[in-house]
């Protein structure tokens, strides 16, 4: 399993990065399908954020930042763990939490 770094500031670069990442996977446009995020919580703190990409016949892409080791895992469709990021410089999770999700979109 491959693992890069990458340099990414704020979330919108995440979100950017993690569309184009789980499109280029299974071959498909980038920013024709909606994808959903979600704050991951433990013991009522923030420890990472869930994104889900939908794609064509019932496709399903998802990849998980991890916010204590500043890690993106991305999984394909069946589950299995493709690709491994490690941030540099990312946000804080607190500066996460306060900003609009994906979930409107449609």
């Amino acid at each position: 399993m491959p693992t890069e770094t990458q340099l990414l500031y704020d979330l919108h670069s995440i979100r950017r990065y993690v569309t184009q990442t789980l499109c280029e996977k299974d071959q498909l446009e980038t920013n024709s399908f909606p994808l959903i995020e979600k704050v991951l919580v433990r013991g009522d703190e923030p420890c990472g954020v869930y994104f889900c990409l939908y794609g064509p016949r019932s496709l399903v892409l998802t990849a998980i930042w991890e916010t204590d080791n500043n890690t993106i895992l991305f999984y394909g469709s069946r589950g299995e763990r493709f690709h491994k990021t490690k941030l540099i410089g990312p946000p804080s999770i607190e500066e996460v939490v306060g900003e609009p999700t994906g979930e409107a979109a449609a």
